[in-house]
């Protein structure tokens, strides 16, 4: 055999073998794979059993979210009313526009991307006057939704409807409707009914305290989108329809709020107060804010913006200092301050004495002041420093005498009179419906001594706020019993209309019907006779105390004396009751009775005959008296329809001057004051003509203090008339108040009273 033949023969043998094992290995295979093929399904089925039986509801629930978009309705912040239905603040619909940056972006063509981007941060930063730098970072920002403003008015956005329209531009920049709040007459009230923030959540006030009424709650919409986030048509929309929210009626009246608020800043400014003032308007017998002003206010459509006052310094203070100097701007005196009251706390004292049948009103006799009274070997003054001499509790009263009231507390002891604050409710809040409200500072009755009964029994060394304060003298007038302040009168469901009521709210009788009378009557007295007599009004039986606190020992010069003023009026069936007081007034002059009841006087001067409350016509003369030659009235023609000329000889002959800058032949048209007007001699009438109608304005000058002689003259240096009402003495007051612009030819009126001594405080 060869060796050729011997090599095929293992050839073949050889390649017998691989088929061999080829056959074998093949079923073998198959086999393998078809077990990892079941494997995979079996895992892939037990897979989609887990994600549909297990985690089937949860991937539902997420699949939904991301299919469906959800918008919210905003609601309508409920309106703010005075009592007479005034708007004070309401909500309008404005709109808030946004971006959605990666709708500018243009697949593959970065420089049209770059050209559109640029185009509508032109755009926008123009129509909105925003700054261009800040508004393109926003429209190439890589975020989903950017802001580009917030609550604008519908000029602006019709300015942008055209725009987009005009560039066909339809995605990207988004128009939501929003609300804004505005404040009808900025300043007015703005310590009390307080602002709202950009998110229509109120910040301070009233509208932080009613905030869940006022607010209601918010709707939504919700719709199925696709992959793109394009919204799908869905007859499936689910709509749930905000909730409004409701308005509320305050019990404070515009008008007196305005003329207390007019009076308040004129006192400020004339008395140099160097921490403001505040007043507060109420009526003892439903325990109504009819007014609560506060000065310096602020602009409620501008809060972040400083006052007049702070503007002063506010660049020098630091970050936290701005923010704690807005802070205080916004808080209301009246209730969120305490004070010590002085003398006009000398009402609540008196009525615990005779309450408790310790003294009689018109007993002579019974108390003494020399001047001043050792307690406990401290010296103790009287403001009137030759002393009082003997005296009546009436008497006390009217001459406001420190030393009798600390003989009349020692009669009463500190657990009586503590029994007594406790019941008027000087421990504790009033509970006013409003935000912030404080609560004054006693000693211990444990830590009364002689020293500290002798200063509570004049109104020092404690404090409380100006509202317990008038509250609490309101229970006298309210024949002894006491009222909580109500400042909210009614709420209005605005979905539905309903309004629900919220009642007078009475707290207790805290002294007899009786009681209540006599003190009364002894603040009449304060009045007629004594250191209130600047409080008198012309017509009306005025009851009032009068009050000036010195600060505490070391506090002097940061904080001054306060001067104060309370009245009621009329003194029997009492309709309102007065509080003016006035923080850190000019050293030169800072007695309650010379410079805080004059004021009380205007305001009520005009409060009561708005309130229709008839005039008695028995006290004050208001009219001129003979003995000023210089100041007789005369009522004044009527020259209108008549040429200049014609109109110069009348009103020369019945005593007044003209001023005019028409020619002699016009036919005058108007005249400054209106004929019939009551005027004093010498009087400037500004005539107007067909030719010439342009009206002139002047600021009111300040004649607080001067004769009547030198304030009409200074009137006419200014083209202004006068009023005088009462007679003798000085100017105590004056409407327009200085400052006030006003049109040449305006009567001016101002009130005269005889000058007072300085120990009447």
């Amino acid at each position: 055999m060869t060796s050729n033949h011997r090599k095929n023969i293992k050839k073949d043998k050889s390649d017998s073998q691989k088929n061999t094992l080829i056959k074998y290995n093949k079923p073998k295979r198959i086999l393998g794979l078809t077990i990892i093929l079941s494997v995979f399904l079996f895992t892939l089925i037990g897979r989609i059993g887990f994600l549909q039986f297990v985690q089937g509801a949860s991937l539902k629930e997420a699949a939904t979210r991301q299919q469906t978009t959800s918008r919210i309705i905003s609601p309508n912040r409920g309106a703010i009313y005075d009592s007479t239905g005034k708007p004070l603040a309401i909500s309008a619909s404005v709109d808030t526009v946004t971006v959605n940056p990666q709708k500018f972006i243009i697949e593959d063509n970065p420089e049209e991307t770059s050209v559109l981007q640029e185009k509508i941060s032109k755009a926008l930063s123009e129509i909105f006057e925003l700054d261009y730098d800040e508004v393109y970072g926003k429209v190439t920002s890589s975020s989903s939704v950017q802001t580009i403003i917030k609550k604008v008015e519908e000029d602006k956005i019709n300015q942008l409807k055209s725009w987009m329209e005009s560039n066909e531009i339809s995605s990207g920049i988004n128009i939501d409707t929003d609300t804004k709040r505005y404040y009808y007459y900025n300043n007015l009230a703005s310590n009390l009914i307080g602002f709202c923030g950009d998110d229509n959540q109120g910040l301070a006030g009233l509208e932080y305290y009613w905030n869940s009424v006022l607010t209601g709650t918010p709707g939504k919409i919700t719709t199925s989108q696709d992959a793109t986030q394009d919204i799908i048509s869905d007859e499936d929309e689910n709509y749930i329809p905000a909730q409004n929210g409701s308005n509320i009626t305050l019990t404070i009246d515009y008008n007196i709020q305005t003329i207390a608020e007019k009076y308040l800043k004129q006192a400020v400014a004339d008395n140099q107060c160097e921490r403001g003032g505040n007043i507060i308007v109420m009526d003892p017998s439903t325990g109504d804010i009819l007014a609560m002003a506060s000065y310096p206010d602020y602009d409620l459509n501008s809060p972040f913006t400083p006052n007049e006052k702070l503007a002063q310094t506010w660049d020098s203070l630091s970050t936290s200092s701005k923010s704690s100097a807005l802070q205080n701007m916004w808080r209301n005196p009246a209730v969120s301050n305490t004070y010590e009251p002085g003398s006009v706390f000398k009402v609540i004292v008196s009525s615990i004495a005779l309450e408790e049948n310790l003294v009689e009103t018109d007993t002579p006799g019974i108390f003494s002041c020399g001047g001043s009274q050792i307690v406990s070997g401290v010296k103790i003054n009287c403001a009137k420093k030759s002393g009082h001499g003997f005296q009546s509790l009436r008497q006390a009263l009217e001459n406001s005498c420190n030393p009798a009231f600390m003989q009349l507390g020692a009669k009463i002891g500190a657990e009586t009179l503590y029994k007594y604050f406790e019941a008027f409710g000087l421990f504790e809040k009033t509970g006013i419906a409003t935000a912030g409200e404080a609560v004054g500072t006693f000693h211990d009755i444990d830590k009364v001594g002689p020293v500290e009964l002798a200063t509570i029994s004049f109104g020092q060394r404690f404090t409380i706020t100006p509202l317990q304060m008038i509250t609490s003298v309101c229970a006298i007038a309210n024949d002894g019993v006491l009222m909580q302040p109500r400042i909210v009168k009614s709420i209005e469901n605005t979905d539905t209309g309903t309004v629900t009521t919220i009642e007078p709210k009475e707290v207790r009788q805290v002294v007899s019907s009786e009681t209540a009378e006599q003190v009364r009557s002894m603040m009449e007295s304060v009045v007629v006779e004594g250191g209130g007599r600047y409080g008198q009004v012309a017509g009306y039986n005025i009851g009032g105390k009068t009050g000036t606190s010195e600060a505490p020992p070391g506090k002097e010069e940061e904080e001054g004396t306060v001067a104060s003023f309370l009245a009621i009026a009329p003194v029997e069936n009492t309709k309102v009751a007065v509080l003016l007081t006035l923080y850190h007034p000019s050293e030169s002059n800072n007695y309650g009775g010379q410079i805080a009841a004059p004021v009380v006087a205007q305001v009520l001067s005009e409060v009561l005959p708005y309130l229709e409350i008839p005039s008695n016509d028995t006290t004050i003369t208001t009219t001129p008296t003979d003995s000023y030659n210089s100041l007789q009235t005369s009522s004044l023609p009527d020259v209108k329809n008549k040429t200049v000329s014609e109109a110069q000889k009348i009103l020369e002959n019945a005593g007044f001057k003209f001023d005019t800058t028409s020619d002699p032949e016009s036919i005058v048209t108007e005249q400054v004051p209106k004929p019939g007007t009551p005027l004093l001699k010498g009087a400037i009438v500004k005539l107007y003509s067909n030719k010439n109608s342009d009206r002139i304005s002047v600021d009111v000058p300040s004649v607080k203090g001067l004769t009547a002689v030198k304030a009409k003259n200074t009137l006419l240096n200014s083209k202004l008339n006068v009023k005088i009402v009462g007679s003798g003495g000085k100017v105590v007051s004056q409407d327009p108040i200085a400052g006030t612009p006003v049109e040449e030819g305006t009567v001016v009126t101002i009130t005269l009273q005889e000058e007072l001594d300085s120990g009447l405080h």
